[in-house]
């Protein structure tokens, strides 16, 4: 029983998750599916990609990963599957599986990535506005059944790669930006955990007026207060107690956020 995940920007609405749910189904009716998230924002492909970036490494191996973000569908974009380390990826070629193809090649894993360019595994009918029931459901199905990756079209070695935003370092600190807004509102910075000393006083300034300190839970600030957390997944991230962080700052992705740190007073805590 092959397990698949399934990413999309189609909401729930028109049904069209249900659709390749249904596709896969029928082709492997022994998979098991699961929704990883239908409410990228639209076109979002970079949203998508940080996603699954963050949720692949919580599956178990032999997972496959579809992920239909797809603005260039029906153009000459190409459709791909891969193997990376013990997991797969199907969808189109347009950065999607980015982080997912950097963290299998820095640990040295299997990477092989190939054109979906055999129509035997596809939809008879295929559609130039829903490849991802007419292609990449069926493909996902298949390679659940067994089917070789190799068996699925040629090797490809230049994917499409999204230029990340990462951290940078300065005199005093790090210069990021927010990366990922979630559902409360939270802003999630390309900061790390590991990045930051724990031997200094460390403050956070984001809108060139807020200078916050990094608290361990939300519970350290009152309810509508400003808070700087390490999120769950190991980077820093800007909320506020009971309430938006997003809507409070009025900021979104893109907003540069400063991290500065200076030698930790003596007896003071973070």
């Amino acid at each position: 029983m092959r397990l698949i995940t399934l990413l999309t920007d189609f909401s729930e609405k028109d049904g069209y998750a249900g659709i390749m749910k249904g596709v896969m189904l029928s082709i492997a009716p022994h998979a098991r599916i699961v929704d990883l998230s239908h409410d990228i924002s639209p076109q979002n492909v970079l949203e998508a990609a940080l996603l699954l970036g963050r949720s692949a490494a919580y599956f178990p191996d032999g997972t496959i990963h579809v992920a239909v973000v797809d603005p260039g569908v029906g153009t000459h974009r190409r459709g791909i599957a891969a193997r990376l380390g013990e997991q797969y990826f199907v969808g189109p070629d347009n950065g999607l599986m980015t982080l997912l193809y950097r963290n299998a090649s820095s640990q040295h894993n299997e990477v092989k990535v190939v054109h979906l360019d055999q129509p035997k595994y596809w939809l008879t009918q295929v559609s130039r506005t829903f490849h991802g029931r007419d292609i990449f459901a069926p493909v996902a199905a298949h390679l659940a059944n067994g089917v070789e990756l190799d068996s699925l079209g040629k090797t490809v070695t230049d994917p499409v790669l999204l230029p990340i935003p990462s951290a940078e370092c300065t005199q005093s600190g790090w210069q990021g930006e927010v990366i990922h807004r979630d559902a409360f509102g939270n802003l999630a910075t390309n900061i790390r955990e590991e990045d930051l000393p724990g031997d200094a006083d460390i403050r956070v300034h984001i809108k060139g007026k807020h200078d916050l300190p990094v608290k361990l839970t939300f519970g350290e600030q009152k309810p509508g207060e400003l808070v700087a957390v390490i999120d769950s997944f190991g980077y820093l991230m800007i909320g506020v107690v009971n309430g938006s962080a997003a809507q409070l700052l009025g900021a979104d992705v893109g907003e540069k956020v400063e991290v500065v740190c200076s030698p930790k007073a003596a007896g003071s805590q973070v």
